[in-house]
Formats: C-alpha cells, sequence, structure tokens
C-alpha cells in the first residue's frame, strides 16, 4: 500500500517495525518516528495537546491536513496547465518524476494522474509503465489513453469494438421495434439528436483532437463494412465526423476532405429534402475531386451509402417527378433528378469501390432515365386516369377496370438495377402513405423479386409495415390480406427469418383488424420452427397471448349514444390553415 515511500526517502510501516524491532524504549522511539515523520511546522507542535483533549485522534487529524493538500496540489496542477509560462510543462515533468513512485498508493494517486492528464506529451517510459499495469490504465484520464492508443492500434481497437458492436444492436433494435408508426419511424430522429447516442458522444471523447485516432477508427468502419456490407457503418462514419464538427474541431475537420460535403448533406437530411441550392453545391463538391485524389471518392461513397442520406435523395427523387409529372417534362431533361441519381449511384456502389479500390463514380444506366423511370411515370398516369374516372357522371364514364399488371420495363429494372430497384421501393411507400390501396395491391407482386432482394431487406420492411398501419382497415379484406402477405411476405418468411419477424410485428399491432379466418391461417404458418432465434419465438408467443387474451375479453357493444350533445363553448380562431396534400 505505502510502495515507492523509501524512493523518495520517507520512512514507512517496515521501517517503523524495525525501529520498533531494535529500540529498548519503544515510546521514546514512536514519539522520535512521530517527531520526524510528521508535518514540519515548529508551531504546530504545541498545538497538537489540544487536539488531545478535544479526543481528535491524530490520524484523523493529519488525515484532514492532508486531504485539503492534496486538492489544492491538483488544482495548482490545473492552473499551471493552462497557464502560459513557457516551462509549465517542464515543472508538471519535474512533479510526475517526484510522485509517479508513488502511483500504487491510493492516496497519491489522483495527483499521479492528474499530472499526467495535463502533460500534452507524457515520457514514453511512464506510458509504458501504465499500459502495462492493468489497474492504472484502468484509472487514467482518457487524455492519457489517447497517448498510449495512438501507438496501440490494437489496444485502441479493443477499447472500440464493443462500442461499434453496441451501436449496430441498438440500429437493429430501432428497426425491429414494436412500434408501428409512420409518424415515429427508424428516420424520424433529426440528425442533431442522433449524433447524442451513447456511441457517438463516448467515440467523440475517445477520439478528442487525435487525427489519428480518428483515422483509425475510420479505417475500423471501412473494414467493418467491407466485412459485413452492413449500412449502419456507414450512418456512424457521417455522424462521428458531424459530432466532431458540432465541438468544432478544426484539427480534425479541416483534414477530412469529406466535412463540406458531409455538412451539406446533412442539412438536407435534416430537412429530409435537397433542395435546388444544395444540389449545386453537392455537385461542385463531386465535380471538384481532382486527378490524384479520387480515393476521397470511397469516402464521399460510404456517406451517401448511409441509409439516412439515401432516404433523403430517394425522398427527393420521388417529390421531382412528381412535378416534372405536373409540368409534362421528361426524366431526362431535368439537372436536378440526374444530380440525385448520380449520387444515389455513388452511394449504392460504395461497398464495390471500397472492396475493388478502384475509386471511380459508377455510371448510372442511361435507360434508368430514359426507361424505368418512364415505366413508373406511368403506373402513376394509370392511377390518376382511373381515380379522375371514378369521380365522372355515370353517363359519362367508360368501362375502364383498374390495371392489374406493370409495364415490362418498370419489373425489370427492378430486378437488375440497384438505383431504379431503390426509387421503384420508395414509390410503393408513398403509395401506402396516400393509402392507396388499388396501387398498392398492383405494385407488391412485383416486389419478389428485386435485385439482391433489396424489398426484403430491414429498412424497407420497417417503413413498409408502418406504412401499412394507414390501410388498417383494409385489413378486414381477404382481398387485401392476399396481396400483402400471400403476395408479398409469405412468399420468402420461411427462408429469411427477418421477413417472419417484421410479419408479426405487422400482425401484433393489426391482428384486430385482420379479417379471423385469414387471422387464423397466419397464426398457423407463422407458428416459428424449433430452431427460429428467440425474438422471433418471443414476437410468436406475444402475438398468441393477445388473442388469447382478446378471446376471454371480447370487445364491449357499443353504448347507446348519450341525448347530451356536449357543447362547449369553442374560441374560433380568425385565421384557417388550408388543408396540405401530402407529398
Amino acid at each position: 500500500m505505502f510502495a515507492g515511500l523509501p524512493e523518495l526517502g520517507i520512512s514507512n510501516g517496515e521501517d517503523l517495525k524495525e525501529t520498533l524491532t531494535n529500540c529498548t524504549e519503544p515510546l521514546k522511539a514512536i514519539d522520535q518516528f512521530q517527531t520526524e515523520n510528521g508535518i514540519l511546522l515548529p508551531t504546530l507542535q504545541s498545538a497538537l495537546p489540544f487536539l488531545d483533549l478535544h479526543g481528535t485522534p491524530r490520524l484523523e487529524f493529519h488525515q484532514s491536513v492532508f486531504d485539503e493538500l492534496r486538492d489544492k496540489l491538483m488544482e495548482r496542477v490545473a492552473t499551471i496547465a493552462e497557464g502560459k509560462e513557457e516551462d509549465r510543462y517542464g515543472k508538471l515533468e519535474e512533479l510526475l518524476e517526484k510522485s509517479f513512485p508513488l502511483v500504487k498508493m491510493p492516496s497519491i494517486q489522483p495527483v499521479v494522474m492528474q499530472v499526467l492528464k495535463h502533460l500534452p506529451k507524457v515520457p514514453e517510459k511512464k506510458l509504458k509503465q501504465v499500459m502495462a499495469d492493468k489497474e492504472l490504465y484502468k484509472v487514467c484520464a482518457v487524455e492519457v489513453k489517447r497517448q498510449i492508443w495512438q501507438d496501440n492500434q490494437a489496444l485502441f481497437g479493443d477499447e472500440v469494438s464493443p462500442l461499434l458492436k453496441q451501436y449496430i444492436v441498438e440500429k437493429e433494435a430501432a428497426l425491429f421495434s414494436n412500434d408501428l408508426s409512420v409518424l415515429h419511424n427508424f428516420f424520424s430522429p433529426s440528425p442533431k439528436t442522433r449524433r447524442q447516442g451513447e456511441v457517438v458522444l463516448k467515440l467523440t471523447q475517445m477520439i478528442g483532437k487525435n487525427v489519428k485516432l480518428y483515422d483509425m477508427v475510420l479505417q475500423f468502419l471501412r473494414t467493418l463494412f467491407l466485412r459485413t456490407r452492413n449500412v449502419h457503418y456507414c450512418t456512424l462514419r457521417a455522424e462521428l465526423l458531424m459530432s466532431l464538427h458540432d465541438l468544432d474541431i478544426s484539427e480534425i475537420c479541416s483534414v477530412d476532405p469529406c466535412h463540406k460535403f458531409t455538412w451539406c448533406l446533412d442539412a438536407c437530411i435534416r430537412e429530409k429534402f435537397v433542395d435546388a441550392k444544395r444540389a449545386r453545391e453537392l455537385q461542385g463538391f463531386l465535380d471538384g475531386v481532382k486527378k490524384g485524389q479520387e480515393r476521397v471518392l470511397g469516402d464521399l461513397s460510404m456517406i451517401l451509402c448511409d441509409p439516412f442520406a439515401s432516404n433523403t435523395l430517394v425522398l427527393s427523387t420521388v417529390r421531382n417527378l412528381q412535378e416534372l409529372l405536373g409540368q409534362d417534362a421528361l426524366p431526362r431533361d431535368s439537372p436536378d433528378l440526374l444530380l440525385l441519381l448520380r449520387m444515389l449511384s455513388l452511394g449504392q456502389g460504395a461497398w464495390d469501390m471500397i472492396d475493388s479500390q478502384v475509386f471511380k463514380e459508377p455510371r448510372l444506366e442511361l435507360e434508368v432515365v430514359t426507361r424505368f423511370l418512364p415505366a413508373m411515370l406511368s403506373v402513376v398516369v394509370d392511377d390518376y386516369t382511373f381515380t379522375v374516372e371514378q369521380k365522372l357522371p355515370s353517363e359519362e364514364k367508360t368501362s375502364l377496370t383498374y390495371p392489374t399488371t406493370l409495364p415490362d420495363a418498370f419489373n425489370k429494372y427492378l430486378q437488375e438495377n440497384r438505383v431504379a430497384c431503390e426509387m421503384g421501393l420508395y414509390y410503393v411507400l408513398h403509395i401506402a402513405k396516400q393509402r392507396n390501396k388499388n396501387a398498392l395491391q398492383r405494385l407488391l407482386p412485383a416486389l419478389v423479386e428485386t435485385h439482391n432482394d433489396m424489398a426484403f431487406g430491414d429498412i424497407f420492411l420497417h417503413l413498409l409495415t408502418g406504412h401499412l398501419t394507414l390501410l388498417s382497415d383494409e385489413f378486414g379484406t381477404d382481398e387485401f390480406c392476399a396481396a400483402v402477405f400471400d403476395g408479398f411476405l409469405l412468399t420468402s418468411f420461411s427462408s429469411k427469418e427477418n421477413v417472419h419477424r417484421h410479419t408479426l410485428r405487422l400482425l401484433l399491432h393489426l391482428h384486430h383488424k385482420v379479417l379471423p379466418s385469414r387471422l387464423e391461417a397466419l397464426v398457423k404458418t407463422l407458428e416459428p420452427p424449433k430452431q427460429s432465434s428467440d425474438p422471433v419465438k418471443e414476437l410468436y408467443t406475444q402475438l398468441t397471448e393477445k388473442l388469447e387474451a382478446q378471446k376471454k375479453s371480447p370487445p364491449q357493444p357499443a353504448e347507446a349514444p348519450s341525448l347530451d350533445l356536449g357543447l362547449h363553448p369553442v374560441t374560433v380562431t380568425t385565421t384557417a390553415s388550408a388543408p396540405t396534400t401530402p407529398i
């Protein structure tokens, strides 16, 4: 406990033991030991007997003096470090040399750690001693750990790895949340709110202003993205940079070539729309990548691969297409639309680019613009035509029926092209948000075969299940249930466990709306096999328990309406807001 005192010429318990063993008069020896090792203040000696008269033990007195002096010393260390004297770090190093032998003493350790914390460059020998001792390493400040980590990538990786795992677990938990809603979904939190997450804050603190550590974290993220293809690592790449931006860490932001691009894109994500001004800025960054700097495209593609960025780009694309439709303009004639597709394509190609190390923008297939988008717009026109037809007086109506098939070009590119598939999926969400049952029933069968099974990805299924809550009453019809379940979800639930989970999430939320005969069949079909994971089994158990509870307490018949009209004074506002049409 008192290791290190002899090195400083201070007696410890062993010295007292030896003195008492070899002396003839123990009381005199104790008195002499106290005088030599007590507080060397002549005026204090005559005052100590007063404490004895008050029954205050000497230990209590010395401990209180010690605590006070230690706090003053720690304050002084901070003051010296924050001062402007040229030799301030020299003074701290001198103090470190004197105090370090006592670093294992619990009472002195805080002083040593305070000195280490305030030294911008701790002597290497001391760093190695701290790193070699698990207890010291655990209690030392993050400022000291940064100096250890920057030359020990493996140790830093061990510290960062649990945080990265936690981040992915949190993202996946959000996607499989039991709360289904259009208003509160995976993409609802603002960028600033997301950056307040525990993992982002911890990583930001661990990095500090250290460019080397920042580069290491980026390398970990690239490696994990390559190994797993998990796009949430791309989100963390962008969030980390913007977290450092929020703290004005110019030492890092100024050297990351993606900083201004990410900052501009972050503003678009916040608004969930890329306006014309920001679109020009983003295009300027992409066009400004010079020869010899092409590697930056790898990082830019990762930032564009972030699902929050993709979500914003595709929502902007759908909005852009609606405007073109209103202007009778062609997709190929819109520079804004072509830029959005260019960024989508770059984001979608992130994994291939980093894997191949060929840093070149992927070429967007011209036919996506000349064939797929017109086919998608023709689906919109079909729907609009049918809607207008239904509103005509009966004598003007034709025998027009709602189309059930889709243009060949639409199906073809949904299966063969990543960018086209992403837009097609978001168009389905757009239709669901408008509660357009007919169009949804027409589109769902096409989602069974999509590029890389994108329609069965967690992000799309999370959004689709949330959007389907808007059509909850339609689940009372066999036709709609057949389209959603038989025509889409049940086609792959047995081979893809995530689809099984999302289907159960949907039923857990809407079971009371589903046609009883259909519900009974679904519950049998969705019973998990023995090899299923615990989350699937838990969801199924929750569903069956809810259904049992519903059987035991059937809904109460509606009471006869009260004669009391319940009229109350109402304050009428002078301005009425016009209803808005959802985009």
